[in-house]
């Protein structure tokens, strides 16, 4: 039976942080569902600013105007509360965690969502001009530019989740290095492996034109050698230094 306390109790704590990531993140819908429309207004300029004056975009569906803002602003509320979803993590599992762990876990937490910030302003910024101007430009004559909006949607929310992830490259090197799983050394001499891996997930997760997809790999590197920077203050402790760290803890 009191083995059993402590898995129900776990559950429950479980469920409570589940619950308050849930409510973060319809909370937020709540409070921009109202802009809806201006939202996905704001998300279509990027396309509509590269289209000829008689083109515009399209719905389909019969119900595509109603559902793709709100679809849209459903995502974008649960990328504004990735902050409030990271930490109940974080809290979940903190009491779980050694001194040395959580010195290192919190950081990480908070760079993780930066840098996830930072991979889509860089998509919609930098890349979407770009990618959006060369498919305009480049339309056999005679044929009208009118992209369906959930179609559009779809493209968008794919490069988002595409270049949030990559961006998080620097997280992994410096987990990797840390839990031991390699080294700063041994990713060094990867180099070129990972520079051709670099270009096949940029062909992977990208649509299929060489300008994205170098536009994804190129930052890739760059953080890539960003992680190996970082990796160097995060060096794995020895097992005798670790274990004595541990019992100075629980002490």
């Amino acid at each position: 039976m009191s083995d059993q306390q402590p898995l129900i109790s776990h559950l429950m704590e479980l469920r409570t942080r589940l619950l308050r990531a849930v409510g973060s993140i319809l909370l937020v819908f709540a409070c921009l569902a109202y802009w809806a429309n201006d939202i996905y207004n704001y998300l279509s300029q990027p396309l509509l600013g590269v289209m000829p004056e008689s083109a515009s975009m399209i719905a389909t569906e019969v119900a595509s105007p109603f559902f793709a803002p709100f679809k849209l602003t459903l995502v974008l509320s649960f990328f504004i509360a990735i902050p409030v979803v990271l930490y109940q993590a974080w809290a979940f599992i903190a009491p779980g965690l050694y001194k040395h762990e959580k010195r290192l876990v919190m950081p990480l937490l908070f760079s993780s969502t930066i840098l996830f910030y930072a991979g889509i302003a860089f998509a919609y910024y930098l890349v979407f001009p770009v990618v959006f101007g060369f498919f305009t430009s480049v339309a056999p004559e005679g044929v009208q530019i009118a992209t369906d909006i959930n179609s559009y949607l779809s493209f968008v929310l794919k490069l988002f989740f595409a270049f949030g992830v990559a961006f998080e490259i620097p997280i992994a090197v410096v987990l990797l290095c840390w839990t031991g799983a390699t080294s700063v050394e041994s990713l060094k001499e990867k180099r070129p492996y990972i520079i051709v891996g670099a270009f096949v997930i940029g062909m992977a997760l990208t649509p299929p034109d060489v300008i994205s997809q170098t536009m994804l790999a190129v930052p890739m590197l760059l953080l890539f050698e960003a992680g190996l920077v970082f990796a160097r203050m995060y060096q794995p402790k020895d097992d005798e230094e670790e274990e004595q760290s541990d019992a100075e803890e629980r002490a």
